[in-house]
């Protein structure tokens, strides 16, 4: 059995992932109003959609990716943006890598 560290340990892992997958969601929101979308309103979608057109994915191949995934393949495209001010929370505790060796 795990000792109280190790569950610390663990609870900030899932805590760190789900902060990466929001932070994602939250640029897809960058990306549909960059990219002019109509149809797709944001999050994982535009995200989705950007790299489709983009390297010629196909959804399937997309859905399989995890979102570490997704988020090295937009490194060059997040280089230097930061969440909406209205985004962020009081309760956030990591922050959005600023060069490609923070990932």
């Amino acid at each position: 059995m795990r000792d109280q560290e190790q569950y610390q340990t663990a609870k900030r892992l899932h805590e760190v992932e789900a902060e990466n997958r929001y932070l994602l969601d939250v640029f897809g929101d960058h990306l549909a109003d960059r990219e002019g979308y109509r149809a797709i309103a944001g999050g994982f979608e535009a995200v989705r959609y950007y790299l489709m057109q983009k390297h010629s994915w196909t959804p399937y191949e997309l859905r399989n990716m995890s979102a570490l995934e997704l988020r090295f393949a937009l490194v060059e495209e997040m280089h230097g943006w930061t969440p909406p001010e209205e985004s962020r929370s009081t309760e956030t505790t990591l922050t959005w890598p600023q060069n490609d060796t923070d990932c």
